[in-house]
């Protein structure tokens, strides 16, 4: 029997959270996970996100033509030229939850957020959290720390042109050693530009502005020259731009009411579906789905009213209506596309045979792999039961998988590596593949070599990423191998393998390099663990000259006990991030082609890097 302490349940035990205390209690509620600044999703670009989602609101509204942000040690502003909040309530707006202009359809019908929520969770996340409203010749002030009213400031006089300015500082109580990287920045705000090509949008005084809207945003993603010219389809509600590139698999960039929604969703799910089915029309043929979608490049938004999404962040839509008492998603799209692509195809004959040979191509290669991948599945099926190369998660176990729950694959090089990794990490969640020697370079080979290569098939097996990343079984995938040159051409080979083959997993961001230390520095009491030369330097100032310094020169010597430390909560993860001035093609080109001076020079700057860190 239970002790009766232990067990107790009275009035005592009820408590009432306020709305800060909840935020700051639970924040992956509202902000989804945390981090530190390096994965494109983290929480601080979530909170940058809530406050100018309020100014594109107001533009899409025809209020302001610019919003202006700037991002200095820490502290983001972000000033918008709309209508401003009304002076009276401009506390209430960002303290109080369920409270803001978006219940009121009248005044924002297609907007992001809906559930008066955003501002509130910046506000309780920021230790300084600043509100200025400038309206009709006056201006209203408010500054809170972690959600506490500090100063309610009187109304002033104020000549500054209407509009909201808000200052915040993430908690680095919450956000912890975190740091804005200004790709991902530039990023979010090159998708506003895109979605609003009326808008000039500023990040420390460089301009973001699009004139041609998402096709824009397709010619700046491709990597290869498009089999045809991109087709770009705008309606009323609805704005597509498609090609097709000789690129491996389906890539596609969707959008609700301006929010980028990398799990897709409804609206997705519809666009690939209508898309199908029109160009099957158009041909008068019964082409496979595959086929007529492989090498894909798709740009999809789409404006609906009071949107339902899957999260509080907004990454995936679940609406199936365009809005209450309006037609489906999978109708409203369809008969766009069938009047719209339909009558482009007609009017552009070429395009249209351009397309039709893509299809074609897709068709022979699909039916050439065919009896490959099956005697591929097969053996993977079979290696999965009687090798060890994958060291599965509980939360994978019978192909199942929990939705929103973050999962890992680490892949690694030699059995001790993955031996300490296997040991310390969280069976729950953290998964292990360990790769036998180096693997293949696969640049400028076919999508054959994935199912002839052992390696590569299981790997592929394990990711589940064969037919997309609809079913991709791991939020995280990440390259865990020494940093040496041996470490470092493994990364390279399956940073290759990965973009030749599955390009779309980069894009998405779900790729990663693990960051091990170099260095351990301990003395009797204390022990400090360091990623570069100055971190060393910095804990042998603080723990002593005399302290024992230890060089890790593979993952293999790190200690199960130690791994817990570098894969848990502070782990330190780099993504593999394609810039929007990078080509995926000509990277390989230099990285993994023939040789050349450029490359062998790039190689022996790093090499000297590497041996002044091994003779120390």
């Amino acid at each position: 029997m239970a002790n009766s302490a232990q067990s107790s349940y009275t009035e005592d035990n009820i408590r009432s959270l306020d709305w800060k205390e909840h935020i700051r209690m639970r924040p992956g509620m509202y902000i989804g996970k945390l981090g530190d600044g390096q994965a494109a999703d983290d929480g601080i670009y979530v909170l940058l996100k809530e406050i100018t989602d309020n100014c594109i609101d107001e533009h899409a509204m025809g209020f302001g033509k610019s919003v202006r942000i700037n991002i200095k040690d820490g502290e983001v502003k972000i000033r918008d030229y709309g209508r401003g909040i009304p002076l009276g309530k401009v506390v209430d707006v960002v303290s109080k939850i369920n409270t803001g202009g978006k219940y009121d359809s009248r005044a924002f019908k297609k907007s992001v957020g809906l559930n008066g929520v955003g501002a509130k969770a910046v506000n309780a996340l920021s230790t300084e959290f600043i509100v200025e409203s400038y309206r009709e010749g006056e201006v209203k002030r408010a500054i809170f720390s972690r959600g506490e009213l500090i100063d309610d400031q009187e109304r002033q006089k104020s000549e500054e042109r209407n509009g909201t300015l808000i200052s915040f500082r993430p908690d680095p109580e919450v956000f912890k050693s975190f740091a804005y990287r200004m790709e991902h920045v530039e990023r979010l705000l090159w998708n506003y530009a895109y979605l609003n090509t009326s808008l000039a949008l500023y990040l420390n005084g460089e301009k973001f502005k699009s004139d041609f809207g998402l096709k824009d945003l397709l010619e700046n993603d491709l990597d290869n020259s498009p089999r045809y010219p991109i087709i770009h389809l705008v309606g009323e509600d609805i704005e597509v731009a498609v090609a097709h590139t000789d690129a491996y698999g389906e890539d596609y960039q969707s959008f609700v009411n301006g929010q980028f929604t990398p799990q897709g969703g409804t609206h997705q799910s519809a666009f690939r579906e209508a898309y199908v089915r029109v160009v099957r029309d158009f041909f008068g043929k019964d082409y496979d789905a595959a086929d007529i979608r492989g090498g894909i490049l798709a740009a999809f938004a789409v404006k609906v009213e009071e949107p339902v999404f899957e999260s509080q962040t907004k990454t995936k839509l679940g609406s199936s209506e365009m809005g209450p008492g309006q037609p489906t998603l999978k109708s409203f799209v369809y008969d766009f596309l069938k009047r719209e692509l339909d009558n482009y195809l007609h009017r552009n004959p070429e395009s249209a045979q351009l397309l039709q040979a893509r299809i074609l191509q897709s068709e022979r290669e699909r039916k050439d792999l065919a009896g490959i991948k099956k005697l591929a599945r097969e053996r993977a099926k079979k290696s999965s039961v009687h090798n060890k190369k994958l060291r599965d998660c509980r939360l994978h176990f019978g192909d199942k998988k929990e939705r929103n729950v973050e999962s890992t694959l680490f892949i690694t090089e030699g059995d001790s590596a993955s031996g300490s990794i296997t040991k310390a990490r969280d069976v729950q969640t953290q998964a292990v593949f360990s790769l036998k020697g180096k693997p293949l370079n696969c640049y400028g080979l076919t999508k054959k070599v994935v199912y002839e290569n052992e390696e590569f098939n299981l790997l592929q097996a394990a990711l589940n990423i064969e037919d997309g990343l609809d079913n991709l079984r791991y939020n995280n995938v990440v390259i865990a191998t020494d940093a040496d040159v041996d470490g470092m051409h493994i990364r390279l080979l399956l940073i290759t393998f990965f973009l030749q083959f599955f390009p779309d997993l980069v894009k998405r961001g779900h790729l990663y390099v693990l960051q091990t230390p170099l260095f351990r520095v301990r003395n009797k009491k204390d022990t400090k663990y360091c990623y570069s030369e100055t971190e060393k330097q910095i804990a042998l100032r603080d723990l002593g000259a005399k302290s024992e310094i230890t060089r890790f020169k593979g993952l293999g010597e790190i200690s199960p006990d130690e791994f817990r430390f570098f894969i848990g909560d502070d782990i330190r993860l780099d993504p593999v991030v394609i810039g929007k001035e990078s080509r995926i093609k000509e990277m390989m080109t230099f990285f993994m082609g023939k040789n050349t001076p450029d490359r062998q020079n790039f190689i022996i700057e790093n090499l000297r890097v590497e041996k002044d860190l091994v003779d120390q």
